[in-house]
């Protein structure tokens, strides 16, 4: 139940008796005063009126003895009879007032006793004094003392009679008056101690009912309700003695819950505060390699753009290489046409044919030498790929074959006298050299149908090279994008981070205790933080310049060892 139900109830019963005790006072009183009415206005009026009716009775009779026995003066006698006359007619009058009054059965039979009789009387008091006026006041005394005196003694005694009856009634009211305020007082009192005797079972039930629903006074909760409020969550004493469902009880239940929440909030603020710290050093660090990887990706791209002008440079070359193989295959086969001219040219300068011979073996041996020279030439154009350096090489040594070509046609020219001789020889070894050339020229084709297929192998590459710079471009707008990104999460972690620090600060404010607090403390202990990230070493783009040029591949530079697997791809 409510305590303003209680409260309610309580005094609506004390309440209620007082109200039951002014309506049982007011009744009585009432009562009373109807009773005190009764006898001051009714009957006591009547005895009133009976005492003056008798009263004039005795003043007619006195003044009637006055005029037939006492005095024979005719003033006098005119004076009583007027008295007389006044007497009777207030008589009349209360006797009137009286018969409208008198409601008693017994009143109205001694009311008609008067009523019959007082005519009568006053018919017999006139007749004495008739006769009292003629002259014969004997006769008049023996009426006056004889039936007049009779009926004046009905008179009185009709009247007596019912003025005793008006004072036994008066006095009946009066003691049921008297009885009645007896028992209103007994009455009065006995409620006046139920209300008292209610009203102390009220308040004892109240306070018992109060005290076990508030455990403590309300000053004393008042103080621990503000203690709370003030941030102290220390315990609160005498909760363990506090009535079930007592305020105490609940006050003490809040404060546990609150501790416990305010320990879990300041755990958790403390672990937030930690990890957003980390997260920022994290999201920094982050921040710092995404710009160094922007960088790296930068001179990437430039290093790509050289090495795509390298290789559109070595296409370029191996197509006129492949053009100068053609040309050195048509002019292989001019030399083959040759040959067969100088067979016949060597078939009429007979006596050269030996140093022919000898000069066509020495052609045959520098033709061996230019075979396998060719044949280098394609295994280093094959390996070289795009740089062609292989190619270079051969082409030297070409030349350097050619020269000395050339010097023994001049020891040909020379010895041309001397070979005539040896025509028979010469031709069968000229024959030998057009086999030779036949088949210098078909390596020679072959040499340029491999250089062709290296020319469109470097074209393709450069189209390649060319779609991983485009490649790589858009993977520094990615980085760029992400390094953005990356800074605004570092923006981010630290606003969160100044957050949990103002959280632990708003939660540092309430007071645990020490167990509660150290609890927290070993809940909220900070993570080790990572260890520092040494950032991998950043190659200018002027060293990847320089590089690009070269033909030895460049080597991947380690990642130091506290480096992520991320800043390398």
């Amino acid at each position: 139940m409510k305590v303003a139900t209680k409260l309610t109830l309580g005094f609506a019963a004390v309440t209620m008796l007082g109200v039951i005790a002014a309506v049982v006072a007011t009744v009585q009183l009432r009562g009373l005063a109807g009773q005190i009415d009764e006898v001051a206005s009714d009957r006591m009026v009547k005895v009133e009126k009976f005492s003056q009716v008798k009263d004039n009775l005795n003043a007619i009779a006195r003044y009637a003895r006055n005029i037939v026995i006492v005095s024979n003066d005719k003033a006098f006698e005119d004076g009583e009879r007027k008295k007389i006359a006044e007497a009777r007619a207030d008589n009349s009058k209360l006797l009137d007032e009286l018969d409208k009054i008198v409601v008693l059965p017994e009143g109205r039979a001694l009311m008609k006793t008067i009523s019959e009789t007082r005519p009568v009387y006053n018919g017999l008091l006139d007749e004495a004094l008739a006769l009292d006026a003629k002259g014969d006041s004997d006769a008049a005394g023996k009426l006056l003392m004889g039936p007049v005196l009779e009926k004046q003694r009905i008179l009185f005694k009709a009247v007596d009679a019912s003025t005793r009856l008006q004072q036994s009634k008066a006095k009946e009211v009066a003691q049921a008056a008297l009885e009645t305020s007896s028992r209103s007082s007994l009455l009065l009192a006995s409620l006046a101690v139920l209300m008292a005797v209610i009203g102390a079972a009220v308040t004892w039930a109240l306070v018992r009912s109060l005290r076990s629903s508030l455990g403590a006074e309300p000053g004393e909760l008042g103080q621990i309700a503000q203690r709370v409020a003030s941030g102290d969550l220390s315990p609160v004493a005498g909760a363990a003695e506090a009535p079930r469902n007592s305020v105490l009880e609940s006050l003490a239940a809040m404060q546990d819950s609150l501790t416990r929440i305010v320990t879990q909030v300041r755990a958790s603020s403390d672990s937030i505060a930690t990890g957003s710290s980390e997260i920022a050093t994290g999201n920094a660090d982050l921040s710092q390699r995404t710009e160094e990887q922007a960088s790296n990706l930068q001179q990437t791209a430039a290093s790509m753009e050289q090495l795509s002008s390298t290789v559109k440079q070595n296409a370029e070359t191996a197509q006129e290489a492949n053009r100068m193989a053609g040309a050195a295959a048509d002019a292989a086969s001019q030399g083959g046409a040759l040959v067969g001219t100088v067979v016949t040219t060597m078939q009429d300068i007979a006596h050269s044919s030996r140093k022919i011979a000898e000069i066509i073996g020495t052609i045959d041996g520098i033709a061996f030498q230019t075979n396998i020279l060719a044949l280098n030439a394609a295994v280093e154009a094959a390996r070289a790929g795009e740089q062609g350096r292989g190619f270079a090489v051969v082409a030297g040594e070409v030349r350097t074959l050619a020269s000395r070509s050339a010097e023994a046609a001049k020891e040909i020219k020379s010895l041309i006298g001397a070979s005539v001789e040896k025509v028979e020889i010469g031709t069968r070894q000229v024959d030998e050299a057009g086999e030779s050339m036949t088949h210098i020229v078909s390596q020679v084709q072959r040499v340029s149908q491999l250089i062709g297929e290296i020319t469109n192998a470097t074209v393709e590459q450069s189209s390649g090279i060319s779609q991983v710079g485009d490649a790589v471009g858009q993977l520094d707008q990615v980085t760029q994008q992400n390094a953005a990104l990356v800074e605004e999460s570092a923006a981010a972690a630290e606003s969160l981070r100044i957050q949990a620090a103002r959280l632990t600060e708003l939660v540092g404010v309430f007071k645990l205790e020490a167990a509660s607090a150290a609890a927290a403390t070993a809940v909220a202990a900070p993570r080790p933080a990572a260890p520092p990230r040494t950032p991998p070493p950043v190659v200018s783009a002027a060293s990847r310049r320089k590089a690009a040029p070269a033909a030895v591949p460049a080597e991947r530079i380690p990642a130091p060892a506290g480096a992520d697997d991320w800043t390398s791809f």
